[in-house]
């Protein structure tokens, strides 16, 4: 026993041996749970359809398992008599190792969270990818938060940091307020969802499908083939049209008879149009009416709904319209007003002949 009370640089072997059986005992007991529990967990999960316990686990191993190290090294160490200096390094050590590993823990809930929403909606594959734009961002924010209560918590007054990263803030967003205010816009686009990858929109007097949205720039693909690139806040200060979230289209169409068309068989245009219509599936009738006199045919307008957005939808109705007008037309002896051009000839040889010949 007189062994065990020995002191060496501060403490007896007593205490060091005490030490080393913490750390003995804790390290079995953590490998225990590593291998049985955790295991056990992981092959209960793997038999289940939910992805929050897969998380659960992985999370207890990545970020759990490890302080737990952190906190039976720290209770092994402060059974110890170390000199301040020393102490206080391990402190630091330590509560660096557990903040590391909260904010760790934190940024991959967050993560988590926003892909399971995320993936749940429509193209949720293409909207996960883009969480990892966002979660850089959020990332670098927890981890500038979670170093300024570090720093606080070691005794360093971080008020004159925290002012100074103030002032570069607003000097910076100075400098850089085109890419900030692009990265905001990205935002509104992300969680506001004006349009979405797929979609095809017209901003102004550019269409296109939308490809790709970014941090900075959006990017569509064009009906002609080209890419054309938006900063994303040209698209939030612009009017979007959307067309790929058009649940109906309203479609007004005219066409014309000639003006020298009986006035009984003008009366029967707008009902042969509406029946062609209405018995029609896929589309809705409105009107349809004798317009107005134009310059050279009778003018009518009609109107219906088609009961989707499908623009290849619509021209396919338009056809089928079309092709049903050409029969009923021709079974009613009416015709379609083909565009006319009067020409006035005047007979300029015989004229000047005859002016010749007064003269003589």
């Amino acid at each position: 026993m007189d062994l065990l009370q020995q002191v060496y640089w501060g403490n007896t072997l007593l205490n060091y041996c005490i030490s080393a059986l913490i750390i003995l005992v804790g390290f079995l007991l953590l490998q225990v749970i590593k291998r049985i529990v955790l295991n056990r967990l992981q092959k209960w999960v793997n038999r289940t359809d939910n992805k929050a316990d897969d998380f659960l686990v992985v999370a207890i191993r990545r970020s759990l398992v490890p302080v737990l190290y952190a906190i039976v090294i720290f209770i092994a160490l402060g059974n110890l008599n170390l000199p301040p200096k020393w102490d206080h390094v391990i402190k630091i050590l330590f509560s660096l190792c557990v903040t590391v590993f909260i904010i760790r823990a934190i940024t991959n809930t967050l993560q988590f969270l926003l892909t399971g929403y995320l993936s749940k909606q429509e193209n949720g594959e293409e909207k996960t990818r883009q969480v990892r734009g966002i979660m850089v961002i959020i990332s670098a924010v927890i981890w500038i938060i979670g170093m300024l209560f570090l720093l606080n918590n070691w005794g360093v007054n971080v008020t004159t940091f925290v002012a100074g990263l103030g002032i570069g803030g607003i000097a910076i967003a100075l400098a850089a307020q085109t890419i900030l205010g692009d990265l905001f816009s990205y935002f509104v686009i992300f969680f506001d969802r004006p349009f979405e990858i797929g979609d095809f929109i017209i901003v102004q007097d550019k269409m296109g499908t939308v490809e790709y949205i970014g941090i900075k720039t959006t990017r569509l693909r064009s009906l002609s083939g080209e890419q054309l690139v938006f900063s994303n806040t040209d698209l939030t200060n612009s009017r979007v049209h959307n067309y790929k979230r058009m649940e109906t289209r309203r479609i007004v169409f005219q066409f014309g008879v000639p003006l020298h068309t009986p006035k009984s068989k003008v009366a029967k245009v707008p009902g042969i149009v509406k029946d062609i219509i209405t018995h029609m599936e896929g589309v809705r009738f409105d009107r349809a009416h004798f317009l107005s006199f134009g310059a050279s045919r009778l003018e009518f307008e009609v109107v219906y709904i088609v009961l989707t957005g499908d623009y290849n939808k619509y021209m396919d109705y338009q056809q089928a319209i079309n092709l049903e007008m050409f029969d009923a037309f021709e079974q009613e002896n009416i015709e379609f007003a083909l565009p006319v051009q009067t020409l006035y000839v005047h007979e300029q040889k015989d004229r000047t002949n005859a002016e010749e010949g007064v003269k003589s």
